[in-house]
């Protein structure tokens, strides 16, 4: 008891003696000791073009799609025979998980053969439309369109967000690695040059 009564006088006479300044650098003390330790994000460092090649060393074949989910980018990837493997790269370490792969025994592998005889890869499909809109991909995608005269359009689409916040989504022709933004490109691309020929037409 009597040593309490000793260390609260004791601490009378550091504040009295202290004035105002001594009190606020005490009480900022022992709020840093309470206060919890501040956890700092971890930055998405691995790149689409990083995520492909680190999914096609651990499945090597050819990429037919990423996308970005969060910290995760999930590959498809088609192999040898049309083997298909579904792989997720950690988008952060970049450490690679197989999910789950399975033969295509339907048409032996015929259904993916434009996609691997195509002169550019996704990974040059990204870049090539990164080239002509700057920004971050976020996905690639192998696509196949029938068109209205019955004959089948391929190319690759990428999805670019931009610095802006804007989504563009790029055509990149696998044959010549012409890139071209499709009108289906986020609506804050409204003023673009290319929407001036969109039905909507009004400002």
């Amino acid at each position: 008891m009597k040593r309490n009564v000793f260390v609260s006088s004791a601490a009378a006479v550091v504040l009295v003696a202290g004035g105002p300044v001594a009190a606020a650098a005490a009480s900022t003390a022992g709020d840093a000791a309470r206060a919890p330790t501040a956890v700092t994000a971890v930055p998405a460092d691995v790149s689409a073009e990083t995520a492909a090649g680190a999914a096609l060393k651990k499945f090597p074949g050819v990429v037919e799609s990423l996308d970005l989910d969060g910290s995760v980018w999930h590959v498809d990837v088609i192999g040898k025979g049309g083997k298909h493997a579904e792989l997720e790269v950690d988008a952060s370490s970049g450490a690679v998980t197989q999910r789950n792969s399975d033969d295509n025994d339907d048409d032996n592998g015929n259904e993916y053969a434009p996609l691997i005889a195509a002169k550019v890869t996704a990974v040059q499909a990204l870049k090539a439309a990164v080239a002509a809109h700057p920004g971050q991909v976020r996905s690639v995608s192998w696509d196949d369109d029938d068109n209205d005269n019955g004959k089948t359009s391929r190319y690759w689409n990428v999805e670019v967000k931009t610095s802006g916040g804007q989504t563009r989504n790029v055509h990149v022709d696998p044959a010549s690695g012409k890139a071209t933004l499709s009108h289906d490109s986020d609506d804050n691309d409204s003023d673009s040059s290319n929407d001036s020929n969109s039905d909507g037409g009004g400002n």
